[in-house]
């Protein structure tokens, strides 16, 4: 069994859970539900969730990562750089070696550490086109979980969220199903005991017409991509401001 009685989250709006609303008024989100199936195997297991939607590496390096180094979790995940990525100057290289940098002191501080995986983007219009960039990212991160003992999630392998439904209506942010499956696919890296099956196959859906989904495509550009890609390019976000949901280690309530 494993030994991990308390966890830190840390990243971006995937780790805070958007767009998975919770009863508490928070976005719940596949850190929270993969705490709470460490909570139902683990009694008195403590949790935190630092992430905050919209922020950069350098932010989650700067503001989050100190907090959770002091705090000197049993496991931490580590999820950053995909608003990095999605921007024309975003590096993968750069962004890797900052990365390390930071996996190197969580290791060091005895922290097991969690790294996802950049989704595979080739099915969603105008983000295909990073497509490239993210898998050089990913093959960093994997090769930063190998040299240092990470427990990696491959969200890129994940064929199950190329369905719609794993989505919600913005594109960029997993519906409460698609981080559903995305928990219990890191419980399984965990080696977690879980009664669901994150490859479970979605009912049948029957296929849009053609003129359908380029108008679902115009209205999603107009809607959310292009007021996305304004903050970012004025280096505004939609977590400024905002606090972490979970700041500090407490029992997880299920």
């Amino acid at each position: 069994m494993h030994g991990w009685h308390s966890v830190i989250a840390i990243g971006d709006s995937f780790t805070e859970g958007l767009n998975d609303p919770g009863p508490d008024g928070h976005y719940r989100g596949w850190a929270d539900r993969l705490a709470e199936l460490l909570a139902a195997q683990t009694p008195g297991l403590r949790y935190a969730n630092l992430a905050i939607r919209g922020k950069y590496l350098g932010q989650v390096l700067a503001d989050q990562v100190p907090i959770a180094l002091a705090a000197r979790p049993d496991l931490v995940t580590f999820c950053a750089g995909g608003n990095d990525i999605l921007r024309p100057s975003g590096d993968p290289d750069d962004l890797a070696a900052r990365y390390e940098q930071a996996v190197v002191q969580f290791r060091a501080a005895g922290s097991d550490v969690v790294i996802c995986t950049g989704f595979d983007t080739r099915s969603t219009p105008v983000l295909r086109h990073v497509r490239g960039r993210i898998a050089a990212y990913n093959l960093h991160l994997w090769s930063i979980a190998d040299r240092h003992g990470c427990r990696m999630v491959d969200l890129w392998s994940m064929r199950v969220l190329h369905d719609p439904r794993a989505w919600s209506p913005d594109r960029l942010h997993l519906s409460p199903a698609g981080h559903r499956r995305v928990a219990l696919r890191a419980a399984e890296v965990l080696g977690l005991d879980v009664s669901e099956d994150w490859r479970e196959a979605w009912p049948p859906l029957a296929e849009p017409a053609w003129l359908d989904r380029r108008k679902d495509d115009i209205r999603w550009t107009r809607e959310h991509f292009v007021p996305w890609i304004g903050r970012h390019l004025r280096g505004r976000s939609s977590g400024d401001g905002l606090p972490p949901k979970r700041p500090e280690l407490a029992p997880v309530h299920r």
